[in-house]
């Protein structure tokens, strides 16, 4: 029996993935100043579960840098337990509603604050990238 094979999408070169590292540096930095829990979990090399500011780069052509809000196991888990017994998604739980709730501002906070220091950011697609926020860069 083969393993299956599975074809990632290629990644940027060197050169970009340099500068996409110091932008997030850079993100990690602000972020510290205003006070927030700032961590580059892509460097970890575990798993995501520390509460606070995830920033990571995605290495891959079409990636950059994201940061990415995560709650406390204590309200993380039971919301995302739900989703395993299946849920009307016309009526979520009040735990859930609680905890995307709290996703949504903070994206939206992460989206202010990081614009008002001077970054670029949008939301990305949420389908593929939740709640996170997707920095393109620095303006001068």
């Amino acid at each position: 029996m083969t393993e299956p094979k599975f074809d990632l999408p290629p990644k940027s070169s060197p050169e970009v993935i340099a500068k996409r590292q110091a932008l997030a540096e850079r993100v990690c930095r602000e972020l510290q100043r205003t006070g927030l829990p700032v961590y580059r979990g892509d460097l970890s090399g575990g798993p995501h579960s520390r509460p606070g500011v995830d920033v990571h780069v995605e290495p891959f052509i079409d990636g950059g840098v994201y940061a990415d809000w995560h709650t406390d196991a204590e309200l993380r888990d039971p919301a995302l337990d739900l989703f395993a017994q299946g849920i009307d998604y016309s009526n979520p739980p009040p735990v859930l509603r609680h905890y995307n709730t709290v996703l949504k501002h903070m994206q939206a906070a992460l989206m202010g604050i990081l614009s008002s220091a001077g970054f670029e950011v949008e939301e990305p697609d949420r389908h593929g990238h939740g709640s996170m926020v997707h920095v393109k860069g620095f303006r001068p």
